[in-house]
């Protein structure tokens, strides 16, 4: 499994806190079955993440996991708010892209109800050569929110949700009942810290998913195919 949305990389947004936090944060992944971790720092106004400290950074957690005898392994990634994207050449779009594939960029909508500012961002990731992820849509409930989510996977967009919204019961429901609705393509942990939230955990999130009737055939796609085309920067279309 590869965890597409997590805040591993210590001391740069509000992700882990330092060195101790993200590595315990990779031995959770290891322990869930999770291979890779896409760090996927926050791309916004409110967080200092300087995209050319990065590849340094990666480098560094990578060689401590190692050190540590933990067989995940973290690769590049970044959360691009949608609010910036205007601000980044395509060269920063490349350097975050998930997996560092100069393809796939994880993208995180305004706050509050989706709106038309999505779709845009949408249509210019594709005019620049990029695809769009969008993360966790349950951050976004409206009564428009299924139809919103249809139209932008039209235009060329995946979604990504929370896996620990599909296993918590007081949303669980809801969880799955976009699922249902084929608006949900792959799962990310989301996961900020080893002390406290999300755990680096997918297992579970996938074993709910299984139960919905319309998704059961196509657990291998959610789960292994799509993801490893994301990283590895491929054209993606959903079976469903």
């Amino acid at each position: 499994m590869i965890d597409l949305h997590c805040h591993i990389l210590p001391g740069i947004d509000d992700g882990a806190r330092d060195p101790a936090d993200a590595l315990a944060m990779a031995r959770q992944a290891e322990a869930d079955g999770i291979e890779a971790i896409c760090a996927t720092p926050h791309v916004r106004h409110d967080h200092d993440v300087r995209i050319g400290e990065l590849p340094a950074r990666l480098a560094a957690l990578n060689q401590a996991i190692g050190r540590a005898a933990c067989r995940a392994r973290v690769l590049a990634g970044g959360e691009v708010a949608a609010s910036t994207l205007a601000g980044l050449d395509d060269e920063e779009l490349a350097a975050v892209s998930l997996g560092g594939s100069r393809r796939w960029i994880l993208l995180e909508p305004v706050r509050g109800p989706l709106d038309d500012s999505l779709d845009a961002a949408v249509l210019e990731l594709r005019s620049r050569g990029f695809r769009a992820l969008i993360a966790h849509p349950e951050r976004h409930l409206a009564s428009d929110l299924v139809a919103r989510l249809r139209r932008l996977i039209s235009e060329g967009a995946l979604i990504q949700a929370t896996a620990a919204f599909l296993v918590d019961p007081p949303t669980r429901g809801g969880m799955l009942a976009l699922a249902a609705a084929g608006v949900i393509h792959v799962l990310g942990s989301d996961s900020h810290s080893s002390r406290a939230g999300h755990p680096v955990a997918l297992a579970a999130g996938l074993k709910a998913l299984a139960t919905v009737p319309s998704l059961a055939p196509h657990m291998r796609w959610i789960a292994e195919t799509a993801p490893r085309a994301i990283v590895a920067g491929e054209e993606l279309a959903p079976p469903f």
